[in-house]
């Protein structure tokens, strides 16, 4: 007889999750945001920046609560650890800078102007971070972690890493092609497994949004799209022009979809699984 027991708990728990995410994010959005729009009345820019920190802080407020009280647990993963924290901001940028400046290097990307660095950035890089936080928190805090719990890592690693590629197409999907519709969803899982691992390894949810929000700001600075977004390219020091193959340049979805960038994922996909197997068997065997 199947063992439906794990499927269930499963089952509540992410529900729970969500719905302690939601309300928290609706709470803040819909009662104390406008409270304090009306008190202070800051500008446009403040605003923002009060609306995405605010949304932040009651996220991870919620993740906390709901670990509290639902897991009966302390939300170590969430703890700082700084060093980490730093290295994984490197090797974020380094690791899709090989694929930018690979393109640079082979005139797939062009130099089209030089603007310097802008105040523009730091708001930027703000928002960035935040998202890639918000992120993590979603698929690797919650879905990933609570499905590893029921099912184990490579479940779980596949799982969320299909949902958080589907979930970027939205970004795309107005003038995609199938091509660049496979190469999206194709990329963006990859992405989605390689910061799972990078939790797996480090254990540690703000190691991965660290990692995740440089390989982000990156791009930006790059002056190429980033998860086909054009936004940010006009803020970037740079300006860059397109040419060449999409199976090389990413195409509309920018660097993240070039083969480049599926290769040096798989490389990094497979040095961390083969560490995290290594690791597990040094800890049964002591």
């Amino acid at each position: 007889m199947i063992d439906l027991r794990p499927a269930r708990r499963l089952l509540v728990r992410l529900v729970l999750a969500g719905l302690f995410l939601v309300a928290a994010v609706q709470a803040y959005r819909l009662a104390l945001l406008p409270a304090l729009l009306a008190l202070f009345e800051p500008g446009e820019a403040a605003t923002g920046v009060i609306r995405r920190f605010g949304i932040l802080v009651f996220a991870l407020a919620s993740y906390f609560a709901y670990v509290r009280l639902v897991e009966k647990r302390a939300a170590r993963e969430w703890y700082p650890a700084p060093r980490a924290m730093l290295t994984a901001a490197a090797a974020g940028a380094a690791l899709i800078s090989i694929t930018t400046l690979s393109l640079f290097a082979l005139d797939a990307y062009q130099l089209s102007e030089y603007r310097g660095l802008r105040g523009e950035l730091v708001r930027v890089a703000s928002v960035i971070l935040i998202a890639a936080t918000l992120e993590e928190l979603v698929y690797r805090g919650i879905l990933f972690r609570l499905v590893e719990d029921a099912w184990g890592t490579t479940p779980a690693l596949w799982l969320q890493a299909a949902v958080f590629g589907v979930g970027h197409l939205e970004n795309v999907i107005e003038q995609a092609t199938p091509l660049d519709i496979a190469a999206t969803v194709l990329s963006c899982m990859l992405l989605g497994a390689f910061w799972a691992l990078v939790y797996v390894w480090t254990r540690n949810l703000w190691v991965a949004s660290l990692n995740h929000a440089a390989w982000n700001f990156a791009i930006v600075l790059s002056g190429a799209p980033l998860s086909g977004l054009e936004e940010w390219r006009a803020v970037a020091p740079i300006a860059s022009t397109v040419q060449g193959p999409a199976w090389l340049t990413g195409g509309i979805f920018g660097p993240e979809a070039s083969a480049i960038t599926l290769v040096v994922l798989t490389a990094c996909l497979v040095l961390l699984w083969r560490r995290t197997r290594e690791r597990r068997r040094r800890a049964a065997q002591d």
